[in-house]
């Protein structure tokens, strides 16, 4: 049963790692059910109270991180509010409006959209907040994923 047991943990840790490309997918409550999971099909005991609070402080880190890698992506190419809930907008419409390249397309399109309506900027002008946003958005996959790494190995290192 034990070998089943971490399949599932594995599962839930990959489908977090998927969470990176698909914002859609809740990734850090799937690493905290997979700690669950563990917990309950092995034992608590080597989750201490410091473990939580020190996976409380990742968790609060991977939203910042996700917030400010968008705004500084935006902002940086001179991007107004509208740019940053454009951007934010079609992250998430993105992905199901065109499968695939919609992930990435879907923040560039949102900012440059936001940015031409609301903002009544130009073409070039809204290209390249367009361009930082997605920058922005790439830069905070890398960082979530580096966090999330993190918060993995630690597990592994305290069971």
């Amino acid at each position: 049963m034990d070998i089943i047991y971490w399949i599932i943990i594995s599962i839930l840790f990959i489908i977090a790692f998927a969470g990176l490309i698909y914002p859609i997918i809740p990734s850090v409550l799937f690493i905290l059910a997979g700690y669950l999971l563990y917990g309950v099909f092995f034992s608590f005991e080597e989750l201490s109270v410091l473990f939580w609070i020190i996976q409380g402080m990742f968790v609060v880190l991977l939203f910042f991180a996700d917030s400010v890698s968008n705004w500084i992506g935006v902002k940086k190419f001179g991007g107004t509010k509208a740019g940053i809930w454009g951007s934010t907008i079609g992250l998430l419409v993105g992905p199901f409006v065109i499968p695939v390249i919609g992930i990435l397309l879907g923040p560039f399109l949102g900012a440059v959209l936001a940015e031409l309506i609301v903002s009544r900027t130009d073409w070039k002008n809204a290209l390249k907040i367009g361009v930082g946003s997605l920058i922005g958005f790439l830069s905070s996959i890398v960082t979530k994923g580096i966090i999330q790494g993190i918060m993995i190995v630690y597990f592994f290192l305290k069971i």
